[in-house]
């Protein structure tokens, strides 16, 4: 047999691969894929030496904006939100920076030490009973929520999800149940409330999911939903943003049966888009249907303190066959990102961020009000806010991001019955003086 000192399938290996499988060559394996579209021919460059490599990446690199260049008010489910240095260094560890899935736990105490403290501290935040470490970002988890749902409630194949959560949530969970002949309903109708997804509840339903602060920013009371949802029959899920819980309602306190979020603003960057963090939390009872990990703690035989993996079963190296789920797990850094903010925050940490993304965001909103040709929804919020602009919103991002300005998000993507209607987000990051330059621009661009 062959060998090799970086590549450790041998040509034999592969063979014997190949005629298991029973195929004669890896080009066989393409057979679906149309031969055109096989092999394209890539139109690259020259290969380049290092230094000039480098020379290459620095000069494309001077390009590029950051948010430190730009004022940022920008939201729709990801923010741009302060990251304690602290966070990068712990997670640029050793330890910590390779490591994946603890498949050996008895060797990964570190990382599973980090997992449930995460746990722990998503509890505490949240007062849910069981939270897990992770989905990949808050879609997926939301996603995650619908099918844990079905298994739960076993012959219920609806699900109703208010049109105020993220539309793309929305459409992630109608890819995720397109296989499984569920029906999701409640955000087909415009403007349509969290009411109307209530009235939709019925004796077929699994499970209600709704988002607060929704999309548009806006806040709910959302005590005595969770009775009459599970009145039904049906579960209760609570989409809502970490940040807000520093000051409002927890999920615990609505009665949700399963609270799912975007984790990014615990001390993940905006990262071009990834990678996030899925927060799952649930009830006890239900701790046998969640998906993905959790991390136990106990004694060793030698009765000191040590981290276990209480549950991975259904979805990743045992038991396949029964999986409820087979999603896996998040990327464990962001997870320990998560971690490594809310201990340097604390709750007055917490509580005082959620403060000044709601006291700046309402300062902003009050002096938008006021310009001309545009309008501010009146609606209670949190730190997002819809705005009524007097010409499309990408005309006013392409003015605005010549100022070093990046606006609102564009709700004509989701909402075109809303006009020229621009969600506007501020946060701990923007400055007085920042809002008052783009209030300024808005006036100027709005003249």
């Amino acid at each position: 047999m062959t060998k090799s000192h970086y590549i450790s399938v041998t040509d034999d290996d592969r063979a014997a691969m190949l005629a298991a499988i029973g195929v004669d060559t890896v080009a066989d394996l393409f057979v679906d894929v149309p031969e055109a579209l096989r092999f394209p021919r890539l139109d690259l460059p020259a290969p380049l030496s290092e230094p000039e490599l480098m020379r290459e990446l620095r000069a494309r690199s001077s390009s590029n904006a950051d948010v430190f260049s730009h004022s940022v008010f920008l939201g729709a489910g990801a923010y741009n939100q302060f990251v304690p240095a602290a966070v990068d260094q712990i997670l640029r560890r050793g330890e910590f920076y390779t490591a994946y899935t603890p498949y050996q736990p008895e060797i990964g105490q570190g990382t599973l030490q980090a997992i449930f403290e995460y746990q722990s501290l998503i509890c505490s935040l949240t007062g849910m009973e069981i939270a897990n470490a992770s989905h990949y970002d808050g879609a997926t988890a939301i996603a995650e929520a619908a099918i844990m749902a079905l298994n739960v409630t076993r012959n219920r194949r609806k699900i109703v999800v208010a049109r105020s959560v993220n539309s793309q949530y929305r459409a992630v969970l109608r890819t995720y149940m397109q296989p499984l002949d569920v029906q999701v309903v409640g955000d087909e109708t415009p403007g349509s409330s969290i009411a109307d997804a209530l009235a939709q509840v019925d004796e077929q339903t699994a499970l209600l999911i709704v988002q607060n602060p929704d999309f548009f920013g806006r806040l709910h009371d959302l005590r005595g939903i969770a009775a009459q949802v599970q009145a039904q029959g049906a579960l209760l899920a609570l989409h809502f943003d970490p940040i807000a819980l520093g000051l409002f309602q927890t999920p615990a306190e609505v009665g949700a049966d399963i609270a799912t979020a975007e984790g990014q603003p615990l001390g993940i960057g905006l990262n071009f888009g990834g990678p996030y963090l899925g927060i799952f939390t649930t009830r006890q009872k239900y701790v046998h249907k969640i998906a993905g990990r959790i991390v136990g703690v106990t004694k060793d035989v030698d009765g000191k303190l040590a981290y276990v993996l209480t549950l991975r079963a259904r979805e990743q190296d045992i038991r396949r066959e029964r999986a409820t789920s087979n999603i896996c797990t998040n990327q464990g850094l962001m997870a320990l990102a998560a971690t490594v903010y809310m201990s340097l925050m604390g709750k007055q940490g917490m509580r005082k961020v959620a403060e000044l993304c709601y006291q700046r965001a309402h300062y902003a909103a009050a002096a938008i009000a006021q310009l001309p040709g545009y309008a501010v929804d009146n609606a209670t919020f949190f730190r997002e806010f819809v705005v009524q602009c007097p010409r499309p919103v990408a005309e006013i991002n392409a003015e605005l991001l010549k100022q070093q300005i990046v606006g609102g998000y564009d709700l004509s993507l989701d909402e075109p019955q809303l006009g020229n209607a621009m969600l506007l987000c501020v946060t701990e990051m923007n400055s007085k003086a920042e809002i008052d330059r783009l209030v300024a621009a808005l006036a100027a661009i709005g003249s």
